[in-house]
């Protein structure tokens, strides 16, 4: 199997490249928002305000980390069930956000809007938060301190490990897998 390294920004044209069923290793900026900070800031985007930081070519990873361990920049570090984002994703999309992290499955209106806007979402591997920690080498918080966990985040990563699970074009793992599994139980 081959691994993809990716550097951010995650421009449209690293998008257009990444399929499926790609494994990546992320490295650079990338940042965290769970649903109460997408709250946020699609209420900052629907008021005209400028966002915390620039969606063009970014990737937010859905976590609210435990608090670091002494000489870390994190602590455990797992992905959260991606869904509850799901109303709160297609205007971040709009404003040029091109990968989402988490884990579990998009609606419909969020598949159309990455293929609209060119975006991929990754899973990171659940149960792995330890090991996901250890690819965050700096985190600061940015934005709504008051959120705790939830804070908005900028970590800078290495070889954060990922799963490209809806590519650009709608292709989706949750599906074909399921299907390639029924098929193989009916032989």
């Amino acid at each position: 199997m081959t691994i993809k390294r990716i550097s951010t920004p995650l421009t449209k044209e690293k998008v257009k490249n990444l399929k499926a069923g790609d494994s990546v290793y992320l490295s650079g900026t990338i940042y965290t928002g769970r649903d109460a900070a997408h709250a946020r800031l699609v209420d900052t985007v629907n008021r005209g305000e400028e966002l915390p930081f620039d969606m063009k070519d970014a990737i937010i990873y859905y976590v609210g980390p435990s608090p670091a361990k002494p000489g870390k920049p994190i602590g455990s570090a797992g992905p959260t069930t991606s869904y509850r984002m799901d109303d709160l994703t297609v205007p971040l999309l709009e404003k040029g956000l091109t990968g989402m992290i988490g884990k579990g499955l998009r609606n419909q209106k969020v598949i159309d809007g990455m293929k609209k806007e060119g975006a991929v979402y990754f899973a990171a591997i659940g149960g792995a938060a330890a090991l996901i920690a250890n690819a965050i080498k700096k985190a600061e918080i940015i934005a709504y301190e008051d959120l705790g966990p939830e804070a908005v985040r900028k970590l800078e990563v290495e070889d954060f490990p990922a799963i490209v699970v809806i590519d650009q074009e709608g292709n989706n793992l949750y599906e074909t897998e399921r299907e390639k599994y029924a098929q193989s139980e009916e032989e």
